[in-house]
């Protein structure tokens, strides 16, 4: 009698908990048709649209663009439209007013379900953090983006850009190279010093597994976030993606603690020896021995015990995955694009000369940086055509008005940066790239929220100063040397719309070019 009762109260349970979920999934639904289909299929119950989800990435990101600018962009009133991963709704904002509407609050700070796939590498890190733990990393972390502690990482992004140009330099003659992986193994030397104070070598070809892990991992993300049955972590371990990314994630964990353990007896061992230097109120630093961010947030810890080892290995590793996959498409992208454009690059390289004059081995200057306008107007260019992150996610944390419509709280947006930059109604010619749409007199009246290669608001990137400096030097470093020379039609070139936007398939086709010296 007993186990009779038992069952039957099991089975009111689990009808009353699937009675629940129906009747949730109905009303969802129901709100959900205000909204136009992002995509022209039909959504079907349990799997949504992910049926006409490509597995090529290529293909997917090539079917994405022609749903966001093809069919939702032609949309006159440029109203939000839905896409159902699953039975999981997606709001895609239609327009900058929704975009601001978003990005702009300071409620609306969780990033989203599909986040959650970089939580096994970067934990609670700045990134992924919400909420009171969100805002009191960013208030931590916020001094050490100051401009006077980025300007003392100058150095060593002119080390490793010149490390590259002469890679380059003798490489002359050849007919192709592919300049990705490249310059990707310069951005991971360059976020490696500054973040952990470590030289791995990368350009060098040291620590090659490392790198190995780091490059795969965001391939291994992108991959598993397209897909909600690999959602689970129990299937996914089992799988041999799963084991893969569990492989590399043991790599990389250890790799951070290592330095972390590394840095923090060194610490301690000078303890009243060393000279320390900390940001002040004003933001002046003392004088001192370079410093990465590792440095800075083990004096924090020292100040601050609840900002714990684990919590420094988030940080770092956060620092690690946003500050060289990023740096690196763009640096890509702007050099594939002046390689298309050779009367853009004389420009940039009348410019340079105009800075520098014949010296073309010194070091980049702060200085220099900020007379290096026009470069920062084609890198802009390149960060509107290809952005680094081509889409950025927020969950909402309580019900929004969007498009004139509620969206319930819970619901997961997503903000398409690549196919917003390439809206006909903010861009006369989006497909054309033209430097001169970021000078001040083009700018000047421009919705502020449809260029955000940064994201905007209070959680937009933390360290977009530090990529435009490095960009600024690694560029100024190749360019007053060499010149470029794309070999692939820019049709050719399929941008892969991964964690961060790359050309085809990465590391193996990357982007080919012809690099000769500047005579």
């Amino acid at each position: 009698m007993a186990i009779s009762i038992g069952l039957a109260s099991l089975i009111v349970v689990a009808v009353s908990m699937a009675a629940y979920f129906f009747v949730r999934q109905v009303k969802l639904w129901h709100t959900m048709s205000h909204f136009e289909r992002a995509v022209p299929g039909r959504a079907y119950p349990l799997i949504g649209h992910a049926y006409m989800f490509d597995r090529d990435p290529r293909a997917f990101f090539q079917r994405m663009r022609r749903w966001f600018v093809e069919l939702a962009f032609e949309d006159k009133e440029r109203k939000s439209r839905v896409v159902w991963m699953g039975p999981v709704p997606v709001i895609f904002p239609g327009n900058p007013e929704d975009i601001e509407t978003i990005l702009s609050s300071s409620k609306l700070l969780e990033k989203g379900t599909f986040y959650r796939m970089l939580m096994p590498w970067l934990g609670d890190g700045l990134l992924l953090s919400k909420g009171k733990k969100w805002q009191k990393r960013r208030k931590l972390l916020t001094p050490s983006f100051h401009f006077s502690v980025l300007a003392s990482f100058i150095d060593i992004f002119n080390e490793q850009a010149q490390i590259l140009t002469e890679k380059f330099r003798t490489l002359n003659g050849q007919n192709s190279v592919d300049i990705f992986p490249m310059v990707t193994y310069c951005t991971l030397d360059v976020i490696c010093a500054t973040a952990m104070g470590k030289n791995i070598g990368a350009q060098k070809g040291n620590n090659k597994e490392y790198v190995q892990a780091i490059i795969a991992m965001s391939d291994l993300i992108q991959e598993r976030q397209k897909y909600p049955w690999l959602w689970i972590d129990a299937i996914y371990g089992l799988l041999p993606s799963g084991k893969i990314h569990n492989r590399y994630l043991e790599i990389l964990h250890k790799m951070t603690k290592s330095v972390i353990y590394e840095r923090l007896g060194e610490k301690q061992q000078m303890n009243g020896i060393k000279e320390t230097s900390k940001v002040s109120s004003n933001g002046t630093i003392g004088k001192r021995k370079k410093m990465a961010f590792l440095d800075l947030l083990l004096e924090v810890h020292e100040e601050d015990a609840s900002f714990t080892i684990d919590d420094i290995r988030e940080e770092v590793d956060t620092f690690m995955f946003e500050g060289h996959d990023t740096t690196a498409a763009a640096i890509s992208w702007v050099l594939f694009m002046l390689g298309h454009h050779p009367e853009v690059q004389e420009k940039v390289h009348k410019e340079l000369d105009q800075v520098f004059g014949n010296d073309r081995d010194r070091y980049v200057t702060s200085e220099d940086i900020q007379k290096l306008q026009y470069l920062g107007c084609v890198i802009k260019e390149t960060l509107r055509m290809y952005p680094s992150v081509p889409l950025i996610g927020r969950q909402l944390e309580e019900d929004t008005i969007m498009s004139g419509h509620m969206v319930p709280k819970g619901t997961l947006v997503i903000i398409g940066i690549f196919f917003l930059h390439r809206s006909l109604d903010y861009y006369p010619e989006p497909d054309v790239f033209n430097p001169d749409n970021f000078l001040p007199e083009n700018v000047e009246g421009r919705h502020p929220f449809v260029y955000i290669p940064f994201s905007a608001g209070p959680r937009n990137c933390i360290g977009q100063k530090f990529a435009m400096m490095e960009e600024k030097v690694i560029l100024a470093t190749l360019l007053r040397k060499l010149k470029f020379h794309s070999l692939q039609p820019i049709e050719d070139v399929n941008p892969i719309g991964n964690l961060i936007l790359r050309p085809s398939d990465g590391i193996s086709d990357g982007l080919i070019m012809e690099v000769t010296l500047r005579t």
